[in-house]
């Protein structure tokens, strides 16, 4: 499978998915206390981490969107 996240994209995610997982695993904030949206950010937040790390993202696939340089 070919990269299609590039380096400040791949930062984003990394970032987004980090604070969604602290969110909901540490904060005291009520909006994370229902489980729907405790559990929501959690998959989010994995999904993000995971799309950083493999610099793959399925939904760029789908809409040929590439955010990465051409590699050789």
């Amino acid at each position: 499978m070919s990269k299609n996240v590039g380096g400040l994209d791949r930062g984003l995610r990394a970032l987004i998915g980090v604070v969604l997982l602290g969110l909901a695993l540490f904060s005291n904030i009520t909006l994370f206390e229902s489980g729907l949206m405790k559990w929501g950010a959690i998959i989010v937040g994995l999904v993000m981490l995971a799309t950083s790390a493999m610099r793959v993202c399925p939904l760029y696939l789908i809409f040929g969107i590439k955010t990465c340089r051409s590699s050789k």
